[in-house]
């Protein structure tokens, strides 16, 4: 079991930046890759990245590519996203998730958002 609560949201303006964090519970954190999703008002939840048990892999929506950078650090138990050159159409609910297996697209455990408010 991994439970996840995720911090960082606010408000910015656009071109800002703002970093999320994602605090897990549990000793096998480090056994799971991690993803950033986020789903705006009126719109389908959708990927915006992952990264692998290890760190050594990651991927990126197109949409967030060269803006956003995913990161972890195992000893902490936590996720990053690191939002950069921020846009109001990147204005959403973030939600961190943990799967089991990489790349896979499956995501065992969900945290419960943070809101994230882009203003233009």
């Amino acid at each position: 079991q991994v439970q996840l609560v995720e911090s960082g949201g606010g408000l910015v303006q656009a071109g800002g930046s703002l970093r999320l964090s994602c605090a897990a519970s549990g000793r096998t954190f480090s056994s799971y890759a991690m993803g950033w999703f986020r789903q705006a008002p009126g719109k389908e939840r959708e990927f915006v990245a992952a990264i692998s048990w290890s760190g050594g892999s990651t991927y990126y929506a197109d949409s967030v590519k060269g803006r956003f950078t995913i990161s972890r650090d195992n000893a902490k138990n936590t996720v990053y996203l690191q939002m950069n050159s921020l846009k109001p159409e990147d204005t959403a609910v973030y939600y961190c998730a943990a799967a089991r297996i990489y790349g896979l697209g499956e995501y065992d455990y969900w945290g419960q958002g943070t809101q994230v408010t882009v203003s233009s």
